[in-house]
Parts: C-alpha cells; structure tokens; sequence
C-alpha cells in the first residue's frame, strides 16, 4: 500500500528530508561517502488469539498500540480523543494518536520533532524523554514532560495537536521528579508529579506524589509545594516506585490514580481521592484497581505488568483507561516492549475498577458505545502487513531514529530511501545513518531491497533488529578481500565491539547496481535472516538466532525492539561541525 503524504513537520522535513540545495554553512555529503538506496521495506506481523478467542464485529483487540508504546495519557476535545506515550532516547519523539472510538488510532504528529527542542546527545536509548501527560483547556494543549538526564521537567504547547509544538519550557521547582501532569479546576491549574519523599528515603524505591499550582499563562509554578503520597496507598507495605499520577474531579472528588509496584511483574494502578485538590488523599478499599501480579506466572498467553494508566470521559458518560502491560513469550522475556492497552472503568461505591482481582486483562473486549471510526490507514494492531514504498515527500510520522541528528544523512528520492554510510555504528551511542520502525508482534517480519557499492572493506548496509546500543543484529551486505558478501553481525552486550561481531557469512554473486534482498523473520525468542539476489528466491544465512538478547529482561531499559535500515562506512569523513 502507498501512504498518504504523512510528515514529521514542515521543519523537520525541510532540515534533514527535503533535497534541496545546501547553504555554505551546511554539511554536504562527503564525495568519498557511499550511499545505500532502499527501494522499499515491508513490515508483516500476526500473532494468533488464545484459542476459543475471536474478536466479534463489535470488539477490539488488545493491546491496541501494538509494539513499544508505553506511559499512554489521554484526553479528550469534543469527540476527538489524543494519546501521547514515551519514546525515551529515539526521535522524532512522543507520539501524537488521533481516534474517534478509542480503538482506531492515526498517528498525526509528533511532538519532539525538531533538533533544537531538546539534546539527547549520547545519552542512553533509555534516557530521554520519559511517561508524557497530555491535557487540553481553553484550545491550548499542553504536554508535560521529563527529559531524564537531558533537562528535567517542562511543558509544550500546540494548538493544533499534529504540530508545531513549542520548544520547552521548563519545570525548575520539580526538584529529582518525574511524570508531572496538569489538571485544570476552577479557574486554576494544577502539576501533580513524582518526586523524592519528605526527608531521607526509608527504603530502595521510596517515592512520592507531590502537587503544586500552576500558572498556565507565565508557563511558571506558584504557590507551595505539596506532599500527596507518602510511598503508596500504605507505607507500612515499604510500596515502591509510586509515579504517573493524574488528578480528575468525579462527583465531588478529587481522585489521584497512580502507577505503584516498578515496571515490571509487580506493576498496579492504585486510586486515593480527597474533597479539596491538595488534600488529605485517602486510599480506595480495593487497591489496587489494576494489576495481574496475582495471576499464575505459568499461565498461557499471559499479559503482564500492567499498569501506569490514565482515564478518560467518552461524551455518553462511560470511563476508560489506557495503560501499559506486555505479552511475554516465555517466561518474562518479551521483545515488543510495553505496549498499550485499553479497558472500560467500573464504579463501585464511588470507587474506580479496571480488573478484579485475578482477572486476566482480554486480548478482545466489547468496543466503546461510540461511532465507529474509519479504520486507521496505517494498523496499530491486530494481523498487519505495511509496505513503504518510499514515494512520497516524507517517511511516516512513525519512522525513527537514535537520538537527535547532526547533519542531513538521508533523503527520498527517485523512488527509495537513500541513507549516507557514515562512521557513526549502531553500537557507538551516537546517531548511526538508521531508520527504524517498531517490531509490534512477537510473530513479526521485516524485509527490504538494498543497492550498495561499498568501496572499502568496513562498508555495510543492511537491515538491523535492535533493541539498544548493545543489543542487535545487522543482517547487510559488505565487502570482504574487495568481494561483496552478506552477513550477520550481532551485539549482545556492552562487551561486544560497537559494530558487532559476524556469526554468518555468505558470498555473493550480485552485479554491480542489482539490488539485494533481506529479511528478517522473528517467532517469538528466535529470529531468522534470509536474503536473496533475486525476488523470492530466499536462502536462509542464520536460522534459530537468539532473540532474547533483544527482550527487555536481558537487554533492559524501557524500550522494544525495531527493525530498521542502516549504512555504515567506518572510514566515512566526519562533517566539519564534528571534527
């Protein structure tokens, strides 16, 4: 399929896509570069439903964002609703979804899309900007934000959620915290946020909820700061890690959910609610409202970790949360990251649920009594094929890549995706020539055709599933003793050399501008490279590699894995502006 004319913004485009002719103070491509051209990439996915399950024409499927998209927040104008999640050290950052029925999604934007807006620098994959929280009064919306080692704490501004956004401003009086959002009442607004506890922590993970107001006008803080949370719903229990809260008014209340329990098995959602906005919180009767940590470990097709969610109000009354949660495919191994998810909220005596305890989140539910949307162009879930055929003036809103760019090193143009072979590698912390998008099936394939004329030994350029700096697999074509070849390299660890180790090689027999085709299957903990000097005719190069080194549980951090396009050329000349 071919994609309607999606772009990152008119600036982003216009710095690092648009092929226009460079000012003196620009950097030009190196004559001595080799670029790779891409004539297309393909992404399939289809991970089957338990058995016995089947979605009817009025369900949906979980999770409905598919594939690393964690810390979802929500709200709704009128009958649009717009949800923002996490992307940590990849840019552009912080996906901007559009719906109209809380199940199909259309990314429209993204929020961190300029260079200059923020500097992850060689910050790691999982640094940067964390758990986003989305709001919209008076036709302003407003995203707060941390950027973990890159500036703390700020807010941006649109008034059209697709972009522009503003550059940030920022949050100084959020001292050591994180996860701040904004609730607007009675003329007033509002900062909820985490941070350190009053006085020395108690324990590893001892955290906790504080408030202040906001001017929303200076774009400042006001007035005192206020300890909401101490540790959790109950400090006796040493809870850890208290973050992501959202405040929302129901019937008199204020009600306070937040995430409690880590990222990870024991992650839960809590609710405490109050009669004034600053307090005293109390604690619900049933907390937590949602988790699964109580569920067998060894049970089939489980959804784990769940948690960190926010509600929204749909205009017929009803209460949702999005939330985040993961499918392992063994164990507690899982390559797509944490994903999002969606359920209905109950009431109960003035209480909110999202599971009962021991109530296994579904992989299909009944759909929200809203109007049907048209399905998104672009799948966020389900059984999925997407082809880029590299066409249009832009790459889509959901390509990404390893922190903020320098320099132009890619470009569209004659049909294909060109990308500079530059010195940057996958596993040197920088800002390698890679694009990528995410892996959202643990049954998912990438392929793509690549025409490259490496002109030394060291050049690559090929297709990469990665899950970090220190974890991945390049499956490219190379030069060795002066003859192409195709190999796999892999890193499955900090000790590793940066530009990976070869585990499988192959020669070629390709004729000078033919394209070379590669694939990259994964099924579950184990993933396959295939490539072909003529379509179709696949030859298998690895079978059965190890994909866990490419799951959170052995990679770590806060991201999943992608699949990708990169070009490498270690003896590439480095731009001026980083000499």
């Amino acid at each position: 399929m071919r994609y309607p004319a999606h772009c990152w913004t008119a600036a982003l485009a216009a710095a690092l896509l648009a092929p226009a002719p460079a000012p003196a103070a620009a950097v030009a491509p190196p004559a001595s570069a080799p670029v790779a051209a891409f004539d297309w990439f393909e992404y399939r996915g289809d991970d089957p439903l338990p058995a016995g399950i089947a979605p009817g024409r009025n369900d949906y499927r979980n999770p409905i964002l598919a594939g690393f998209h964690p810390d979802p927040s929500i709200t709704r104008v009128g009958d649009d609703y717009y949800l923002v999640t996490s992307t940590f050290g990849w840019f552009p950052g912080l996906p901007v979804f559009h719906s109209r029925d809380l199940v199909g999604w259309t990314q429209i934007g993204n929020a961190i899309d300029r260079p200059g807006q923020l500097d992850f620098a060689r910050l790691g994959l999982s640094r940067g900007v964390f758990a986003p929280a989305i709001e919209h009064h008076r036709g302003t919306f407003y995203i707060l934000n941390t950027c973990v080692d890159c500036g703390g704490n700020f807010v941006i501004t649109a008034t059209n959620p697709a972009g522009p956004w503003s550059d940030p401003v920022w949050l100084p009086e959020i001292v050591g915290g994180i996860d701040p959002s904004l609730f607007f009442d009675d003329g007033r607004a509002w900062i909820v946020n985490n941070g350190p506890p009053p006085g020395e922590p108690l324990y590893e993970g001892h955290r906790a909820i504080w408030i202040q107001e906001f001017d929303p006008v200076a774009k400042r803080m006001i007035g005192p700061r206020t300890v909401l949370v101490n540790g959790g719903v109950d400090l006796s229990t040493k809870p850890i890690w208290i973050e992501g809260p959202h405040i929302f008014k129901r019937d008199g209340h204020y009600y306070l959910i937040a995430a409690e329990g880590g990222t990870a098995v024991g992650h839960s959602q809590v609710a405490l609610r109050s009669r004034n906005v600053v307090g005293p919180y109390v604690p619900g009767p049933a907390n937590p409202i949602l988790t699964q940590r109580d569920l067998a470990p060894g049970r089939p097709h489980p959804i784990t970790s769940a948690g960190h969610a926010d509600f929204v109000q749909t205009a017929a009354g009803e209460w949702w949360a999005t939330f985040l949660a993961v499918r392992p495919y063994r164990g507690d191994l899982y390559n797509t990251g944490r994903e999002t998810f969606l359920l209905p909220v109950r009431w109960v005596d003035g209480w909110p649920r999202i599971t009962e305890p021991g109530e296994a989140i579904p992989y299909v539910h009944r759909r929200p009594r809203l109007p049907r949307g048209a399905a998104p162009a672009v799948p966020t879930t389900g059984p999925m094929r997407v082809r880029e055929e590299f066409d249009g003036a832009a790459l889509p809103p959901y390509w990404m890549m390893l922190r903020q760019p320098r320099e132009r090193w890619h470009e569209l143009r004659t049909g294909a995706l060109h990308l500079r072979a530059r010195a940057p590698a996958l596993g040197d912390g920088g800002n390698p020539s890679f694009l990528a998008r995410r892996q959202q099936h643990m049954n998912g394939s990438a392929a793509t055709a690549v025409r490259f004329a490496p002109a030394r030994d060291g050049d690559r350029a090929g297709l990469a599933a990665l899950q970090s700096d220190d974890h991945w697999y390049l499956l490219a074509l190379e030069r060795e003793n002066g003859r192409p070849v195709v190999a796999l390299r892999r890193r499955a660890g900090a000790a590793d050399a940066t530009d990976g180790v070869r585990v499988a090689s192959a020669p070629l027999d390709l004729r000078p501008g033919a394209p070379l085709f590669l694939r990259i299957d994964a099924r579950g903990p184990a993933y396959h490279f295939h490539y072909a000097t003529r379509p179709g005719a696949w030859r298998a190069l690895r079978a059965g590699a190890d994909g866990a080194i490419l799951s959170t549980q052995v990679a770590g951090g806060f991201v999943g894995a992608v699949f990708g396009l990169h070009a490498h050329s270690p003896a590439a000349p480095a731009p001026r502006s980083q000499r």
